[in-house]
């Protein structure tokens, strides 16, 4: 599993810092740097083994070029695609994939903590993972599915309307995100389900003020549709990494 782990360390950082900087090439140099350097560190020290950490960290690359162009104006589905055949492959091949140890199997023994010294470093990795990709990776993976979709944006619908629909769901999204997967991950998965529809409960004030009559404005049957769509895709970004874990 070590493989997985770091395309999703290297994902996870790579996102979240273009989304802090907004600078494309320097997060995707961020998170190729990370894999090339964390791979050593977990002990992947041998020549076939550094040569599949420089392949994770060239797909690493690869999906922030391809995120990039699908912003601009190439087709959503291609990042998309990106992301699935690399995670497929990950996840195929993670039974051939070297054991991880190292100075990282080092730490985690010597750390101190009784949930550290027990924790397997390739189960590490792959929590680090889980963890980064909810920050950022969700929000992006979100917008491509959204735009592939043809699900349109309210707030873009109507440039004239009052006020923005569904304010705060960049924020919310890995927060939300990061609840459900330590929830699920403590075997609250009712407490997480709880979380998913406390979520329609807080938005429902908001689809409700769409029925107000605003010429201009996003009608219910949109702003539900992206509220729909875009909630599905982040509690399936979360839920995956929770089979992730469990496998």
């Amino acid at each position: 599993m070590s493989w997985l782990g770091l395309l999703l360390i290297g994902l996870g950082i790579s996102d979240l810092v273009c989304s802090l900087l907004r600078r494309p090439r320097i997060a995707e140099l961020a998170g190729a740097m990370s894999v090339l350097a964390l791979g050593p560190v977990a002990g992947l020290t041998s020549a076939v083994e550094l040569a599949s950490v420089a392949v994770v960290a060239g797909i690493v690359v690869v999906w922030g070029r391809s995120v990039s162009y699908a912003f601009g104006s190439g087709p959503p589905a291609l990042p998309l695609t990106v992301l699935g055949v690399a995670l497929g492959a990950a996840v195929i091949a993670s039974g051939a994939a070297p054991a991880a140890g190292g100075l990282l199997g080092d730490w985690l023994g010597s750390a101190g903590l009784d949930a550290l010294a027990d924790l397997d470093p390739d189960r590490a990795l792959l929590l680090a993972g889980a963890v980064l990709v909810q920050l950022s990776t969700g929000n992006v993976v979100v917008r491509l599915v959204l735009a592939a979709s043809g699900t349109s944006n309210p707030v873009r619908m109507g440039r004239d309307a009052p006020e923005p629909a569904l304010k705060g769901g960049r924020l919310l999204g890995p927060m939300e995100r990061l609840i459900i997967l330590g929830l699920g991950l403590a075997g609250e998965v009712t407490a997480a389900g709880i979380v998913i529809a406390a979520k329609g409960l807080l938005r429902f004030p908001e689809l409700q003020a769409t029925r107000r009559e605003q010429p201009r404005g996003p009608g219910i049957h949109a702003v539900t549709e992206y509220f729909l769509v875009g909630s599905f895709v982040s509690w399936l970004v979360s839920l995956a990494s929770l089979a992730l874990l469990a496998a």
